[in-house]
């Protein structure tokens, strides 16, 4: 038992501290020009991957219409409501306003095209382009600080840099790129604080812990999947402890309580504070009343000035004509004289009535509704009274002057939801009156108010059926319904995008047309914050729905699926999210052998026979263990959730996949071996590397990844057209392609 010591003073204190076992390799000082060359040619590689024909498409791309949208509303200084924190969200708005964006342009479709509009979109893409092409050097040195050679460095690099995944997602305004890049800062950071372990407390030693949470923060502040990133950082946090608590180390309680407090302030409470500090200027920026109004409290509300969406919102009172638009697809609710056929292409038969459907917004007498109360017709009691979320409501179509049902007959497209239709006057008032009621559920059910333009988001909810009308823009209607959108009743009626506005009020003249400045009231930042978090954690948790390019984790590892981000069919264009298939593979099959690899040495220990040396060890369960570790941090959790999950979820696990597959392979073609198994006449040093067949296979791999890349590289930038048999000989697996017939 060591006696009890007094804290030592700082220069004591450093004496005293763990010296863990160095597992990184010794880098001759000699070499490092070649590093640093290596790194500079595949910085440049990176940003020519990324920055190849990033003017194509000129038009709105896959998730451009959310992110750009995004930044158009900070620019406008107009609240929006999204369900990511808005660090990257404002490195994008930033960038606008470099470039003198004006946010005016709202990126509302996929293909609007950014030269009609004026829309500076290649510095936006850039952003992107840059931060993914930084993302490769910072592989190339993380490895090179964990002692890697040259071309396990390069490896490394590679599998990201010719990674057709990464390069799509991160050449378009989206907020991946800054993702990825900070989650690769993180690992770098941490990298070179565990090498400061011999000098704790030291300027260097604090230098790369706070840069370490920096780096944390930013990527908690992109994504709230950046809290798998806290948890590969926090595991080996843990583990690092866990080893100086070791009293053989020489540690006091006390300075290993230092330990503690100083990791816990660098790598939790000031990243907080950091991520904090980004939600204020979120909430400094976004000062007028916008779209996101809805979702937040009334307190919340009147804290925004007013904007011109403000001015637009008006109270709706009943017998008004209103047009309605659905939330996420923004298209008008429609109806017209023609009537759905007797059979749908796969036998169904239908009620054969008047069509619902879904346009994109314009000028036409077939969106007009006029909103009735649920009294029997006719009744004049409510003409000119206030509707109110949560009132029970009929809706008139105009044009044809018939009521609004649904009614348990499948719909066209969706055999399990309910088909919308029109029905005359005479059935409306009586056979069929209560098929007619619909109920108007708040998204927000904290308070009950008027019923609003623009403001007001509402679900309707078909009181006899218990379904809420919805509309889908996955799929569209054929011909015999002009290619327009499907409307239906929605039997999941918690999913979160059942929610529609009430647009505008047609031919309003009376007093509500007069637009009276609201007051602006104060709430403590830290209430507001908080409201928005729940809020943000509550609709993320909605997001349970099903996608047409979701997909499971199971089918990740091996991009057994993609996603759909742009298509042009009269040029047979098309952009298609998907990884590298022979990296990804690689990747799996190294994955596979490193825990054959533990088994094997874990069972020949159990024998006492002791086949790797203690250094190689250290290797395998530390720095490769640790790439390991980030790995599974970033890619089993996916398991747990019920929300949509997609294929770009799996991005920074790959990240850390391509790191831990080089290290690995380097290991595998070292020279681990105990002096007990090495033979007397090998003159070979202990953990030599076998030079040429290493480099002979990292030759033939690379080759093999970047012919892969290649060969995907017309579904990475979309700027090459593809006949018939092209398109099907890309179609490995799950991956269905545009224009494959």
């Amino acid at each position: 038992m060591a006696p009890k010591q007094r804290l030592p003073a700082k220069s004591s204190v450093r004496d005293q501290s763990a010296k863990l076992i160095d597992t990184n390799s010794v880098i001759d000082p000699a070499m490092d020009k070649y590093y640093q060359l290596t790194s500079v040619v595949l910085t440049f590689l990176a940003l020519a991957t990324r920055f190849y024909f990033i003017w194509y498409p000129d038009e709105v791309v896959f998730d451009e219409v959310h992110f750009g949208k995004f930044a158009s509303y900070y620019l406008e200084r107009t609240y929006f409501f999204d369900l990511h924190p808005p660090f990257a969200k404002l490195l994008i708005a930033f960038v606008g306003y470099l470039v003198g964006f004006n946010g005016k342009f709202k990126f509302d479709n996929i293909g609007d095209s950014y030269i009609t509009n004026s829309v500076p979109y290649i510095p936006l893409r850039a952003l992107s382009a840059t931060l993914g092409a930084l993302t490769v050097p910072l592989i190339f040195n993380t490895m090179k600080e964990c002692g890697y050679s040259i071309p396990t460095c390069t490896f490394a690099a590679l599998l990201v840099l010719f990674d057709n995944a990464h390069v799509a997602e991160t050449r378009l305004i989206l907020l991946d790129a800054t993702l990825i890049v900070s989650v690769a800062a993180s690992v770098y950071c941490y990298v070179k604080f565990v090498k400061q372990r011999n000098q704790p407390f030291s300027r260097n030693w604090y230098k790369w812990l706070f840069l370490t949470g920096f780096s944390l923060s930013c990527v908690i502040s992109t994504k709230y999947v950046g809290v798998f990133t806290f948890a590969c950082i926090g595991v080996a946090v843990i583990w690092d402890l866990w080893e100086l608590l070791d009293i053989k180390k020489g540690l006091t309680i006390r300075i290993f309580a230092r330990h503690v407090v100083h990791r816990a302030i660098g790598l939790i409470v000031f990243p907080f504070m950091i991520y904090l500090g980004w939600f204020y200027i979120h909430f400094a920026i976004l000062t007028k009343s916008g779209p996101g109004d809805a979702f937040m409290s009334s307190d919340f509300q009147e804290t925004l000035g007013d904007s011109p969406l403000a001015r637009e919102a008006k109270e709706v009172q009943y017998h008004d004509i209103i047009t309605i638009k659905h939330r996420d697809t923004e298209c008008l609710l429609h109806s017209h004289t023609f009537h759905y056929p007797l059979r749908y292409d796969d036998g169904r038969i239908s009620s054969q009535g008047q069509q619902v459907t879904c346009v994109k917004d314009f000028e036409d007498e077939n969106n007009y509704w006029q909103i009735l109360p649920a009294l029997p017709y006719p009744d004049g009691q409510l003409q000119g009274q206030t509707v109110k979320q949560g009132d029970t409501i009929r809706l008139k179509h105009v044009a044809t002057d018939g009521y609004l049902l649904t009614h348990d007959v499948a719909s066209p497209l969706y055999p399990t939801n309910e088909e919308f239709t029109v029905i005359n006057i005479e059935e409306g008032e009586t056979t069929r009156f209560n098929d007619t009621l619909f109920r108007l559920d708040p998204f927000d059910k904290r308070k009950s108010d008027v019923l609003k333009t623009k403001a007001s988001v509402v679900k309707f909810f078909h009181v006899p059926t218990i379904v809420t009308m919805w509309t889908h823009d996955d799929q569209l209607l054929p011909e015999w319904g002009f290619n327009q959108q499907e409307v239906n009743g929605n039997k999941k009626v918690g999913d979160a995008d059942n929610y529609w506005t009430i647009d505008t009020i047609i031919g309003l003249s009376d007093k509500r047309a007069e637009y009276v400045p609201k007051e602006v009231k104060q709430l403590p930042f830290m209430t507001k914050w908080y409201e928005l978090q729940m809020t943000m954690f509550e609709q993320n948790n909605k997001l349970s729905s099903s996608h047409p390019f979701a997909s499971l984790p199971e089918s990740w590892p091996l991009s057994l699926s993609g996603v759909s981000f742009w298509t042009k069919a009269e040029t047979r264009e098309q952009i298609y999210f998907i990884g590298n298939l022979f990296g990804w593979w690689l990747e799996v099959g190294l994955l596979m052998t490193y825990l054959g690899i533990l088994l094997a040495d874990q069972v020949t220990r159990r024998r006492e026979i002791y086949v790797l040396n203690n250094k190689s060890r250290a290797r395998l369960y530390k720095s490769i263990g640790f790439f390991f570790c980030g790995w599974a941090t970033h890619y089993f959790p996916f398991f747990l959730m019920n929300r949509q999950r997609f294929l770009h979820h799996y991005l920074p696990a790959h990240l850390l996949a391509a790191m831990f597959s080089a290290a690995l392979l380097e290991f595998l073609f070292t020279d681990n071996r105990t002096e007990e198994f090495r033979d007397p006449k090998d003159t070979t040093k202990a953990g030599s590397i076998y030079w040429i067949p290493y480099i002979s296979v990292l030759v033939l791999l690379t080759a093999a990844l970047v012919s892969m890349f290649i060969y995907l590289a017309p579904l990475t930038y979309g700027n090459v057209s593809l006949s018939v048999p092209e398109v099907l000989q890309r179609q490995f697996f799950d991956i269905k392609l545009h224009f494959a017939k």
